[in-house]
């Protein structure tokens, strides 16, 4: 049976409204928006009858799940997959790993590959299929790692590292609400950046908030980003 992953606000599971995945992630909002009501919404709700998203306000939010699964749609997106082979591996790993959220997984997103217009999979045996109906083996294809993520033991997403790794910044749904943080803090990147938009000097933000210079940078780089 599938986990029965409730996406309605509840702590720990991380809030994201259509502007904060677009900021966070660094996605046009617009295609968020539509991304989110077509597929997440009319599409995977309606085929898996689960609810991906809520109302907020005049927008709408996700859980940190579904953040991810926006984003590794928006990678292969971006690798020259089209939109109809993005859904159709969705739909196929979604019965055949039992999860709502495949491209939140990490036995998936570890193997998951592209040769720029197919999605394919590596199983643990070497082979490798395009994610189709056919599942027709194919050798030729570039190598496509998710190294943005931590896993828990169920082998779902519980971190995001939305600039890398290597820097500062991370979204931890158990922590502000999933929203992106100083690593070791419950300081909000958001909150940095606007102290930067007025003209605050770098290290006297870094001292009010008893932060690295480089944390202040991270924090401004991931709003740039997305300015």
């Amino acid at each position: 049976m599938k986990e029965n992953l409730q996406t309605k606000p509840m702590l720990g599971t991380g809030i994201y409204t259509i502007p904060d995945m677009a900021s966070i992630l660094g996605i046009p909002y617009s295609k968020v928006l539509r991304w989110t009501n077509t597929f997440w919404n009319d599409r995977f709700g309606s085929q898996y009858d689960h609810a991906y998203s809520w109302n907020v306000d005049l927008t709408k939010a996700v859980n940190f799940h579904t953040l991810i699964e926006i984003y590794t749609f928006y990678e292969l997106s971006q690798a020259g997959v089209k939109t109809k082979e993005i859904l159709n591996a969705h739909d196929i790993l979604s019965k055949q790993f039992d999860t709502f959220y495949p491209f939140a997984t990490k036995e998936i997103l570890k193997n998951i590959r592209t040769d720029g217009s197919k999605v394919l999979f590596e199983q643990k045996n070497g082979s490798i299929y395009t994610v189709d109906a056919s599942k027709q083996f194919k050798l030729d294809f570039i190598r496509e790692f998710f190294k943005n993520l931590d896993f828990d033991s169920n082998s779902l997403a519980i971190r995001f590292w939305p600039i890398g790794k290597e820097k500062t910044i991370v979204c931890d749904p158990t922590r502000q609400f999933g929203q992106p943080i100083i690593k070791g803090t419950n300081i909000q990147a958001e909150t940095i950046y606007r102290m930067y938009l007025a003209d605050e000097p770098l290290d006297f933000i870094a001292s009010i908030y008893e932060i690295s210079t480089k944390n202040v940078k991270d924090a401004i780089e991931l709003h740039k980003r997305a300015a």
